[in-house]
């Protein structure tokens, strides 16, 4: 029997659109957002999950704690936003003059933050805690992960064996779950970017950056 990971992204959020949000401790889940987050939980949160760990930003650890129902939520820092570094809160179009800026996202597979980390930091400190949590639960446990769109697009980049620049070809909406399975063999893929509908269309009503 495998261990289920549902890798959860955060509801939408209040920052400015257009921006990148990165580690901003100021930003929190939206009406939109705790829509979208109530809407999951109703297919996903509650008992069946044995174990829900958040990045420590305030809108993760808001989407993680509508998904618990008043259960606990552990937070874990392999699962925060990629550091961006002096990148964050600035606009996308301001970005687009950077060189690095386009370099990060024309080549995921080697290039890296200003802060220095590249994708595969991403997954590898995504695997570290994931491995820890298999080894604390049983084989049939359902886990949630719930983090950001980059760190879930590089973790199923690596459990899908493709090179980190072809994430962008995967889609994860807001307050949206990918699940894997594992076991012994290693990773499998199940669901990539599951959105109850009604929560997708409150995303389409609200632009998130």
């Amino acid at each position: 029997m495998s261990l289920l990971l549902h890798l959860v992204r955060h509801g939408a959020h209040d920052g400015a659109p257009g921006r990148l949000a990165g580690r901003d401790p100021a930003i929190r889940l939206s009406k939109a957002g705790r829509r979208e987050a109530a809407a999951l939980a109703t297919s996903l949160g509650g008992p069946r999950l044995a174990a829900i760990v958040a990045s420590p930003q305030p809108r993760t650890v808001e989407t993680a704690e509508i998904l618990a129902r008043g259960r606990g939520v552990t937070i874990d820092a392999a699962l925060d936003e990629i550091d961006f570094g002096p990148w964050a809160g600035r606009s996308f179009a301001e970005l687009e003059d950077d060189p690095a800026w386009r370099r990060w996202n024309a080549e995921r597979d080697t290039a890296g933050t200003p802060s220095g980390e590249t994708m595969a930091d991403v997954a590898d400190r995504v695997e570290g805690l994931v491995a820890d949590l298999a080894g604390a639960h049983p084989a049939g446990s359902e886990l949630a992960l719930v983090t950001h769109c980059d760190v879930i697009r590089a973790v199923l980049c690596r459990a899908l064996a493709l090179p980190f620049s072809r994430a962008f070809d995967i889609e994860i909406a807001t307050a949206s779950r990918s699940t894997l399975a594992l076991d012994e063999a290693g990773a499998r893929v199940l669901v990539v970017n599951h959105t109850p509908s009604d929560a997708f269309q409150e995303t389409l009503r609200e632009p998130v950056a």
